[in-house]
């Protein structure tokens, strides 16, 4: 038995060895089209997935350590693109989002390694019946296929995206914006090296570095399981209205924070402002503030609105109202009620009831992070239970909202679709389910002769 496994492993690592060949061979010929490449990334995943176990967890932890060796040349090449993004008319934000911060890089190797430590997510069994005797069938986990992930000036994205692919089995095809080119190379260049010291095709992380290879790709719905966009509301849209491959992502980041009238003062100061000023690019950073009337009244000393209004000025926040708040603060008019800053600016507006709130947050929102400050448990409950978001925090920062702070070791993204996956998505968000059933010699013959019994049986 021993024998026939170990004959069984040695074939399947002659195969990914095969496979590799045939791909280095077509970058050689220079052949490489979008179909081959979403076709190599197709059978490399398929190869990962009939490898066992121990081989991707090999492959998390030596993509993690090649990160940690490789730190330096990496901010090297994001300091070319941070010097190129100088002479582009880049938003502010966007250059956020393109820097990696000092440190950043040894947060994603931990991420990395929680991933590595986790239990394989693939073959778990979900559900086993006895159909009838002898005739067994189970559900168990298994990888989407191969992913799309497009992303805009965001080369972090580009490493957590591709552990948790590795993690989960899926191939895995990216296509950064062209601000971050350098630093998207040799990310992948590091990932794809360490993968292969594992075991594991270097085809199954793909990078697309031509602009015009985009339009290409959304047409591979055969090959191309999920589309995940990493970016602008304009590029979600676009890529939603441009394939038939399903798309999983949101387009707006639009969070509110409701300060109840029961809210302590000190939960929020900390919570509005780091909320806002945490880091203003991200899609989980707090858009407009909501104030109960009660907390707003200066009569017997500055009011816990007042006090917020310092604290955000304080940071450098320039404020703007909603159509109540403008008129009782003298604030400038807010762009629409919709509006997504990805800046040290924000809506201040002022409600009388967490009724109003949550319909404002339910008119006005993208179903993304919205959290309620407040000392009344029975108010809290009430938020977290009607208040329609993707997620809903009581006297915590919306920055929260991210799969490294969930535990999930990473994400490819935020999601606010109903289907499939909501939140942050991590290892769980990229599975599907197989069933498997296991007879002898049963057949169907219009349900003759057999006797259904359908009992459930325990997982493990």
């Amino acid at each position: 038995e021993r024998e026939r496994e170990r004959d069984e492993t040695r074939r399947k690592r002659e195969r990914v060895a095969e496979e590799e060949g045939q791909d280095r061979m077509a970058e050689s010929e220079g052949k490489v089209s979008t179909e081959v490449l979403a076709q190599a990334c197709r059978q490399a995943s398929r190869a990962a997935q009939a490898l066992d176990a121990e081989v991707r967890t090999k492959a998390l932890e030596k993509v993690a350590q090649a990160l940690l060796d490789n730190e330096q040349a990496i901010l090297e090449e994001n300091k070319k693109d941070l010097e190129a993004a100088e002479h582009m008319d880049i938003p502010p934000a966007t250059l956020q989002r393109l820097k990696l911060k000092e440190g950043k890089i040894s947060q994603l190797a931990r991420g990395i390694r929680t991933l590595a430590q986790s239990k394989d997510p693939i073959g778990r069994v979900l559900r086993r019946t006895q159909v009838a005797e002898n005739l067994e069938l189970t559900q168990v986990s298994a990888p989407l296929g191969v992913l799309l992930i497009i992303f805009e000036a965001r080369p972090d994205a580009l490493p957590q995206i591709a552990a948790l692919s590795i993690r989960s089995g899926n191939g895995l095809l990216l296509k950064g914006g062209k601000e971050a080119a350098h630093s998207n190379k040799i990310l992948h260049s590091v990932i794809s090296e360490a993968i292969h010291a594992a075991g594991l095709p270097r085809s199954l992380v793909g990078l697309v570095t031509s602009r015009d290879e985009i339009a290409d790709l959304l047409k591979l719905d055969h090959f191309i399981d999920l589309v995940i966009p990493r970016g602008s509301g304009t590029l979600v849209r676009y890529i939603q209205d441009n394939t038939k491959i399903p798309v999983l992502g949101h387009a707006d980041g639009v969070c509110h924070i409701y300060v109840d009238k029961d809210a302590a003062l000190g939960k929020v100061l900390s919570i509005a402002v780091d909320s806002k000023i945490d880091y203003p690019a991200a899609c989980n950073a707090a858009e407009t503030i909501l104030f109960h009337r009660d907390v707003c009244d200066d009569s017997k000393g500055a009011s816990v609105l007042t006090k917020t209004m310092e604290a955000l000025r304080e940071n450098g926040v320039k404020l703007y109202g909603g159509e109540t708040a403008s008129k009782l603060l003298g604030l400038p008019i807010a762009p629409n009620a919709k509006h997504e800053y990805g800046d040290l600016e924000i809506t201040l507006e002022v409600v009388e009831s967490q009724d109003e709130a949550i319909d404002y947050i339910h008119r006005y929102g993208s179903g993304h992070t919205d959290a309620i400050i407040t000392e009344n448990q029975s108010s809290a409950e009430s938020f977290l239970r009607r208040v329609d978001s993707a997620c809903v925090f009581h006297n915590a920062s919306t920055r929260f909202s991210d799969g490294f702070r969930f535990g999930l070791g990473a994400e490819v993204g935020i999601s606010t679709s109903r289907i499939h996956a909501r939140g942050p998505v991590g290892v769980d968000g990229l599975l599907t389910t197989r069933w498997l059933m296991r007879g002898d010699a049963h057949i169907v013959n219009k349900d003759k002769g057999i006797e259904y019994l359908h009992k459930s049986l325990p997982c493990e």
